[in-house]
C-alpha cells in the first residue's frame, strides 16, 4: 500500500470526508478535488497509466485498476496507446487506505429530520443521471452521516465501529516535457477497509463529471447497482 497518498490526508478534515455505511444498498459517498492547467479537449490523443508506486507497477490488482482509469479516459475520447506507440499523456495512479480509527455513535431517539432542520449548509441532494445510465446523488452536509441534530432530540443507545479513510491521487502529464496537464484527489471513509470494492468506487467519483472545474472541491455520491 502506497504511503505517500496519506500524505495529504487532511483534504478529508478540512471538506469533511464522506462516510459510506456499509451495507449493498449504501451509496458511496467521496470527496473529489480537481486542478487542471492545458488539459487538452479529447480528439483521440493517446495515454498509458502507470503507478505512482514502482512496487505496484505491473501487479494483477494495479492493472484491475489501471483499467478502470483507461475505461473512463476512453469514453471521454482518449485512447490507449497502441503497443510499441509513444503516448501523448502519461496517468499516474495512486491509491490507498489508513489502518482505521474507532467511532463511537448514539442512536437519536424521538424526533422528525425534515422538520427540526439541520443549520447552515443543508440541502437535500439531486439525483441526475450519469453516463451508462448509472446514477449520481450530489449533496452536502449529509446530517445521517456527520450528526447535528437539534437539541430536541434524544439518544437512546451508543455503538462503536471502526472507520478506515481511503485516498486515491490521479496526475496526467504530457508525456513530451513531462508538464503537469490534471492532478486530481479523491477520499472517502467507510467501514469497509476492502480495496476492491472501495478504488472502483473512488475512480468512478473522480471521474464524474470530468475534468470539472480547477479548484472546486466537489462531494459525490456513487448511488449504488439498482437490484432487477
Amino acid at each position: 500500500m502506497s504511503k505517500r497518498i496519506f500524505r495529504r490526508i487532511g483534504f478529508a478534515a478540512m471538506a469533511g470526508a464522506a462516510l459510506a455505511l456499509s451495507g449493498c444498498a449504501t451509496p458511496f459517498k467521496a470527496d473529489v478535488a480537481r486542478f487542471q492547467t492545458q488539459l487538452p479537449a479529447p480528439q483521440g490523443q493517446s495515454f498509458t497509466v502507470e503507478s505512482s508506486n514502482p512496487a505496484l507497477q505491473g501487479g494483477i490488482e494495479f492493472n484491475q485498476y489501471a483499467n478502470l482509469v483507461a475505461g473512463e479516459l476512453t469514453r471521454y475520447g482518449y485512447r490507449p496507446a497502441a503497443p510499441g506507440e509513444s503516448a501523448d499523456m502519461i496517468v499516474r495512479l495512486d491509491y490507498g487506505i489508513d489502518k482505521g480509527r474507532e467511532r463511537v455513535v448514539s442512536s437519536p431517539g424521538f424526533g422528525d429530520p425534515w422538520y427540526g432542520g439541520w443549520g447552515p449548509g443543508w440541502y437535500r441532494p439531486m439525483i441526475v443521471r450519469g453516463p451508462g445510465g448509472r446514477r449520481y446523488v450530489y449533496g452536502y452536509r449529509d446530517p445521517f452521516m456527520w450528526g447535528g441534530f437539534g437539541p430536541s432530540w434524544g439518544y437512546n443507545d451508543v455503538t462503536s465501529y471502526t472507520v478506515y479513510t481511503s485516498g486515491l491521487q490521479l496526475q496526467i502529464n504530457r508525456a513530451a516535457d513531462g508538464y503537469r496537464l490534471f492532478e486530481g484527489r479523491a477520499e472517502a471513509q467507510s467501514r469497509d477497509n476492502n480495496l476492491q470494492t472501495i478504488v472502483p468506487n473512488l475512480i468512478e467519483a473522480m471521474f464524474t463529471g470530468f475534468p470539472g472545474n480547477s479548484g472546486e472541491q466537489v462531494r459525490i455520491t456513487v448511488a449504488p447497482p439498482e437490484r432487477g
